[in-house]
């Protein structure tokens, strides 16, 4: 009978051929360190180099390294999820393949985990290698977002974190397809606490969160955790019915009592500037309105290709199939 998995390291991983060996060595190494059972969770995000064949090889020589290998590129928020479902360790940390956050700082949370916190995430001190603009706005990001909603989502916290099991399997009951991983495990609750750490730069490669990705994930964010914006959106019309109204009695006045004829800039300018705060209006009540759409779809959140690892036993295959308790 195989030993009890003690710890999981889940490890997203897209197009990291370049340093996806070395993330392994750092993981190898650090956990050793333990002493106790592990294993070592990598997904893989319909990568389009090397990275799924690398990973093959290194679960060939080592039975602790599991691979879930995407049938196309779902995201790195459903990557987590999908390491989340396959985890069998009784505390799971979630890492980036890139090596910015170190992995020695599992060391620490799992040591306040030890302590009795269910969750543990890596609070950054600073963020090395970054731009200034990637700086500017992650930071106003994240003060924003806890100003938007009631959920008190830490500022300067990523995915970098532990979970207990029991976290863990709440996690897998939530099934919203537009994920915002680190604003649900602030959601469900439970005994958190942070570490702080100095973000390194990036081994090797590229950052896999583009402009356009940034704000596809802040739009997940807010939207999943907010309904603000559309209290805005009434507020909104309600301040342009009120001015319209205004500027009706102004027209009036001057028709009536005044030879003044209204110009036609003045007009255009103030069409233009209602049209695009009407405009604005759509386009939040829009994303709402397509997120509605996505849910009611009910597709899965993700297909495997295949799975490479030591096989699961019966007593794992049940606890998988097993619908956790949400409460």
């Amino acid at each position: 009978m195989r030993d009890p998995v003690k710890y999981t390291v889940i490890v997203p991983v897209y197009n990291e051929e370049e340093v996806i060996a070395h993330t392994y060595a750092r993981l190898r190494e650090t956990m050793d360190t333990l002493g106790e059972p592990y294993e070592l969770l990598f997904v893989n995000d319909g990568s389009r180099d090397k990275t799924a064949s690398i990973l093959e090889g290194i679960c060939a020589e080592d039975p602790r390294v599991r691979l879930l290998d995407f049938s196309r590129n779902f995201g790195h928020q459903i990557a987590i999820t999908a390491g989340m479902d396959h985890a069998r360790g009784d505390a799971v940390v979630i890492i980036d393949a890139d090596l910015q956050d170190p992995p020695k700082v599992i060391l620490e949370m799992i040591d306040k985990w030890k302590q009795g916190y269910e969750v543990v995430y890596g609070k950054r001190l600073k963020r090395k290698g970054e731009t200034l603009f990637k700086k500017v706005t992650a930071m106003l990001f994240y003060r924003f977002l806890r100003s938007m909603t009631s959920v008190d989502i830490p500022v300067d916290t990523g995915d970098f974190r532990l979970m207990d099991r029991k976290v863990v399997d709440v996690m897998r009951g939530l099934k919203e397809k537009n994920r915002f991983v680190r604003g649900l495990v602030s959601w469900v609750g439970f005994r958190q606490t942070a570490v702080e750490y100095v973000r390194e730069e990036r081994f090797a490669g590229e950052t896999k969160y583009p402009l356009r990705k940034m704000i596809k994930f802040a739009l997940d964010a807010i939207t999943s955790f907010s309904f603000k914006p559309l209290r805005l959106a009434t507020y909104f019309g309600f301040a342009l019915s009120s001015v319209s109204f205004l500027y009706l009695l102004v027209v009036l006045y001057e028709r009536l009592f005044t030879t003044t004829q209204p110009g036609w800039a003045s007009i255009v300018a103030i069409n233009l500037l209602f049209n695009g705060i009407m405009l604005i209006m759509l386009g939040i009540v829009g994303e709402y309105v397509g997120r509605i759409y996505e849910e009611s779809k009910n597709r899965p959140l993700y297909i495997l290709r295949r799975e490479i690892g030591p096989a699961r036993t019966e007593e794992e295959k049940a606890e998988h199939e097993r619908e956790p308790a949400v409460r």
